[in-house]
């Protein structure tokens, strides 16, 4: 006769099946469905675009469904304009269009409505593929700019950061040099254990803030070296860059010194940490504000695996860093343009 645990594994292992192919299921149908819409808009557009229907027959059109198909929702005036511009938004790129069907189609709607160009819709469709984003998740990193953060970070502070946070992944790799930590809800004046206490009682937006392929170790990580106790604010480990990351937060602005410190830390975490197969740890230094040139030049000389970002506890405007990003492509095809005179 089976143990009380034996019997507990095997119960468990049902729940699994279970859950799994539930999963599979859910996924399926949502498949099917974003395909239906697909198709739908797809037929719309070609009857419209070959001239032989107009606004008024969708209108007919969007009555016949209401009366004949009471109880099928979406396909309401409203709605069928959306699958027509969702199918017309994507039908021409080879590589967006079959990521579509993989994602809910409240989040596609979420997507299309609140993005700009194909490419922020790319990525915000690969960062629901990968990351499994629900409504309020997808919607917190659109509004936060996140695309924008993204592309105007260089995810690197040198070399090795750079090997660490390969493109492999796209778009979860990448350390930002911009956080936006508005949820904390922070008064004006706060210090660092403030600011510490705040992000562990909301860790879970933390995050999702600083990419799900985080997983929390611990805060004031303890390591000891000689007879001395040092404390690290925040200790991480990345699935991704297989390595340990550590956290200081600063709510000031950025000093030279505090890499000095941070490689302290680093050494002490491969010496003591790190296991074998994992990658030499990382540094992030989470300051209020930095100025670009002095960390360009404490960097310069530096090998350390550190990157220095800074953080704000309010919604950054999302136009302000679409404009940002703007300027930084003009000059950058000016300079091609300069190169091929």
């Amino acid at each position: 006769m089976k143990t009380v645990n034996e019997l507990e594994v095997s119960f468990e292992e049902i729940v699994k099946m279970v859950e799994t192919r539930r999963n599979n299921a859910c996924r399926k149908v949502n498949e099917e469905l974003v395909s239906l819409y697909w198709d739908f808009g797809k037929y719309i557009s070609e009857k419209v675009n070959d001239g032989n229907w107009g606004e008024k027959i969708i209108d007919k059109l969007s009555d016949f469904m209401k009366r004949e198909y009471p109880t099928l929702k979406g396909f309401n005036k409203r709605g069928i304009y959306r699958m027509k511009q969702f199918y017309e938004t994507y039908k021409d790129n080879e590589i967006v269009s079959p990521l579509v069907t993989q994602i809910s189609w409240t989040n596609n709607i979420m997507i299309l409505s609140s993005t700009k160009s194909i490419e922020e819709k790319e990525f915000y469709i690969r960062m629901c593929i990968k990351n499994n984003y629900s409504k309020r998740e997808l919607d917190r990193q659109i509004s936060s700019g996140y695309f924008y953060r993204y592309m105007l970070s260089d995810g690197k502070a040198n070399e090795s950061i750079e090997k660490a946070t390969g493109e492999e992944d796209y778009p979860n790799t990448r350390l930002l040099d911009t956080y936006s930590l508005e949820f904390l809800d922070l008064p004006n004046e706060y210090s660092e254990k403030d600011l510490k206490k705040s992000i562990i009682a909301n860790m879970k937006k933390f995050i999702l803030e600083i990419g799900k392929d985080f997983t929390y170790v611990g805060e004031e990580y303890r390591i000891q070296v000689g007879d001395e106790d040092f404390y690290i604010d925040l200790l991480f480990y990345n699935r991704t860059l297989n390595c340990l990351v550590a956290f200081e937060l600063k709510t000031e602005k950025f000093k030279p010194e505090y890499i000095s410190k941070m490689d302290f830390y680093l050494e002490a975490l491969d010496r003591q940490e790190k296991k074998k197969n994992e990658n030499p740890s990382v540094g992030i230094i989470l300051c209020a504000s930095k100025n670009e040139q002095v960390v360009e030049y404490t960097m310069s000389r530096s090998m350390s695996p550190t990157m220095v970002s800074e953080y704000s506890t309010n919604l950054i405007d999302k136009k302000l860093l679409e404009n940002k990003l703007k300027e930084i492509k003009e000059m950058v095809e000016d300079n091609n343009d300069s190169d091929d005179l």
